[in-house]
């Protein structure tokens, strides 16, 4: 009898602890801070902040009808999903000409698709250095740093990208 009494005695302390273990809950989850975007939407950011700039100022070089051949080949692949066609096939149009920064701008957003991000970002800053620092291509090249320095988590970065998207906008003259 002494053994029974003594062994219910010691039954409320680990039943208490397992009770009271049963009604914790899992510390919450913390959302990442920043959200992890799909290549392909970094490159419609990309072209779209392109599209959507019509400054007074848009330089457009005479086209090398070899290195635009290129150009389409490399977008045709880039269209069917083979992004390392597309870079092969546009490092072979910037051995041609590798000032180009339209052919660097295309390199940059074919990076993008393969997650090769500081490579993006040393073309296109590369391109912007080399271009006309307006217009189209110059929206460019600073979305796509905007969309890398978004991915990076890097807020300040994005603000100062942006700031020079708008920077490549000249506006016109109002004629009354």
């Amino acid at each position: 009898m002494f053994f029974v009494r003594r062994s219910l005695r010691a039954w409320p302390l680990p039943l208490t602890a397992a009770l009271l273990a049963a009604c914790t809950t899992p510390a919450p989850v913390e959302a990442p801070k920043h959200p992890v975007l799909a290549p392909a939407s970094m490159v419609a950011a990309i072209r779209a902040a392109g599209d959507r700039e019509q400054s007074v100022i848009a330089v457009h070089p005479l086209a090398d009808p070899g290195i635009s051949a290129w150009q389409a080949a490399a977008e045709t692949d880039v269209q069917a999903g083979h992004y390392d066609a597309a870079a092969t096939t546009l490092d072979q149009a910037l051995k041609r000409s590798p000032e180009s920064p339209d052919l660097l701008q295309d390199r940059a957003e074919v990076a993008v698709y393969q997650h090769d991000y500081a490579l993006a970002q040393k073309l296109a800053q590369q391109s912007w250095t080399l271009g006309p620092k307006l217009g189209p291509l110059c929206a460019r090249n600073w979305e796509t740093i905007a969309q890398l320095r978004l991915e990076a988590g890097d807020d300040a970065g994005v603000t100062t990208a942006r700031n020079w998207v708008a920077k490549c906008h000249v506006q016109g003259v109002n004629r009354f």
